[in-house]
C-alpha cells in the first residue's frame, strides 16, 4: 500500500510535505519548489488535496493545488498516482497545470503552461 503522509522530493529537488491524509482521503502539507517563475529561491507554499481511495490491490490516485501566494501569483494544479515497487520503494508520478495571472482576457493564451 502506497502512503502520501510524508516528505518527498522530486527530480528538480523541490519538497513536498504531507502531513495525513485523512479517513475520507483529504489532504493538506506544504511545497517547498526550487524553480520558480522569478528565478528566485526556494519557499514554501500551502497545498491541499485528495487521493481516490484505491481498489484492492491497487494504487491510489490523487490530485492537489499549490497557491504560490508568496512570490508568485499563480496557481499549480497536480494530479498523479503513488506507485511501490518490488523492493518497497514507494514513487509517484504526477503531471502539472500551472496558471499564472495576466492583465487581460487578450493574454489568456499565455497564462497556463
Amino acid at each position: 500500500q502506497c502512503q502520501l503522509t510524508g516528505l518527498w522530493r522530486n527530480e528538480q529537488d523541490s519538497l513536498m510535505e504531507i502531513s495525513a491524509v485523512r479517513d475520507d482521503g483529504t489532504f493538506k502539507g506544504k511545497y517547498l519548489t526550487r524553480v520558480t517563475l522569478a528565478g528566485g529561491c526556494a519557499h514554501a507554499s500551502p497545498l491541499t488535496g485528495a487521493q481516490q481511495q484505491p481498489g484492492e490491490g491497487g494504487w491510489p490516485t490523487f490530485a492537489f493545488t499549490v497557491r504560490w501566494d508568496k512570490f508568485s501569483n499563480a496557481t499549480t494544479a497536480f494530479a498523479g498516482q503513488c506507485f511501490v515497487d518490488t523492493a518497497g520503494k514507494e514513487t509517484l508520478t504526477t503531471m502539472w497545470l500551472l496558471r499564472e495571472a495576466v492583465g487581460s482576457l487578450r493574454e489568456d493564451w499565455k497564462a497556463t503552461r
